[in-house]
């Protein structure tokens, strides 16, 4: 379950006060089992506080599986209890920036 520790509006996830309620909800009331929590912390912020963050909830909650850090942070990441690291950019290089797509007149067909 991704918790948006942040609270960044352009990010998708649950926010950390309502994790507990959240999953405690998807346990009991439709039979779902949450495996692990996942954080990207906000760009520009140390990730450390996140990952603490992360971890204290995962503990309280009672899942297992931590999915946090990426290329740039995995060590700090790892310190803080990750089981999961997302190294792709590490591995891969960096991706190219996506074009921005262009408005169609209306009723123009595409291609």
């Amino acid at each position: 379950m991704q918790v948006n520790t942040g609270l960044e509006p352009q990010k998708a996830g649950i926010a950390p006060r309502e994790a507990a309620e959240f999953v405690e909800r998807c346990r009991t009331v439709h039979g779902l089992e949450i495996g692990g929590l996942m954080c990207i912390p906000p760009a520009g912020e140390a990730a450390g506080p996140h990952f603490a963050l992360l971890a204290k909830m995962a503990a309280e909650i009672g899942v297992e599986n931590l999915s946090m850090g990426m290329s740039g942070d995995f060590e700090t990441a790892i310190a803080f209890g990750a089981t999961h690291v997302r190294v792709g950019g590490a591995i891969f290089g960096s991706r190219p920036p996506i074009a921005a797509a262009t408005p169609e007149e209306p009723g123009e067909q595409p291609g």
